[in-house]
């Protein structure tokens, strides 16, 4: 059964809106959506909709633990971290969030047994059958990033499927990082500049911060406002390490299958608190998270110019 509802989930969730600016959906009142209890109703009504992060990166990390501690397979642990992932995306995509990243596979994870990853491996051909006509009915467009030619053949075939069908819709970026690593995103990039220098004749070629954005895997994305990193784990595992140069790091003790709805709240509230001053020494009257907005959205532009995307 699909997990998202037949019916397009274009309405947000009823997130405050504190200033006198039209909302992300280009409406100044926010219609309200029924809340799961009293915790999710008290943390939206925390929330202001123009201070929301323009993009959110999540470690999805703890599957195999929150199995072991209720003495199933790990195999469990994964399918109850994709019911986890499916309600942050309809929590992300009703919050209107631009972009959202998940660390889905990484390189690192080729050296668990064959069987967990032959199980990964089809859990994900299943996730995209399955929701493929719900994320395309409500506008999101998937991307993948990673090594995906190290992929099996039917999973690359998959995920290119998925691509094309959603390659038009102009709702939430939906990236999922499939065989990734920071370092080697780095090592591809870099790569890619020498044979553009080299093809050129640019025996004087040298590499400037914006020249490298353009050619990682996230070229034509903005960086992410915010880390998130489930189980308590205190290092971002070779994690879009360009990228989260200026991000938020949330760290929290809750494994992925356990991250609700709710925590991401939570996440997004402790977001909104934080002042971000990008090396400067910020405003006093400035608000905790929006305060130094234009800062950083100048920053990203700054980094965002020229990129090509890769979906």
């Amino acid at each position: 059964m699909c997990y998202f509802r037949e019916r397009a989930f274009t309405e947000p969730f009823p997130v405050k809106n504190k200033s006198n600016l039209p909302s992300r959906s280009g409406t100044s009142a926010i219609p309200l959506l029924k809340t799961a209890g009293r915790e999710e109703a008290e943390l939206l009504e925390k929330l202001d909709s123009q201070r929301l992060p323009n993009h959110i990166a999540a470690i999805m990390d703890g599957n195999g633990r929150w199995a072991q501690k209720r003495h199933l397979p790990r195999v469990a642990g994964h399918r109850a971290g994709v019911k986890a992932a499916r309600e942050i995306i309809e929590t992300c995509a009703r919050l209107h969030i631009p972009c959202l990243t998940l660390y889905a596979f990484s390189q690192e994870n080729w050296r668990r047994p064959q069987a967990e990853v032959d199980f990964l491996m089809r859990l994900l051909r299943e996730y995209l059958k399955r929701e493929l006509p719900a994320i395309h009915k409500n506008n999101i467009r998937l991307l993948v990033i990673g090594r995906s030619e190290d992929l099996p053949e039917a999973v690359r075939a998959d995920i290119a499927d998925a691509m094309r069908v959603t390659a038009a819709n102009t709702g939430m970026k939906l990236v999922v990082a499939l065989n990734y690593g920071g370092r080697a995103e780095l090592a591809d990039a870099f790569n890619a500049l020498l044979d553009r220098a080299r093809s050129n004749g640019m025996q004087d070629f040298r590499a400037d911060e914006q020249a490298i954005s353009e050619h990682l895997y996230t070229a034509g994305l903005p960086d992410p406002d915010l880390l998130i990193r489930t189980s308590g784990e205190m290092r971002v595992s070779n994690f879009l390490l360009w990228q989260i140069a200026y991000a938020e790091i949330y760290v929290t003790e809750t494994l992925w299958p356990d991250f609700s709805r709710a925590r991401l709240l939570e996440a997004l509230v402790d977001f909104q608190k934080r002042e971000r001053r990008y090396g400067g020494l910020g405003s006093p009257h400035a608000d905790a998270a929006g305060g130094d907005r234009a800062a950083g959205d100048e920053r990203t532009k700054s980094h965002s110019a020229g990129r090509n995307s890769r979906g």
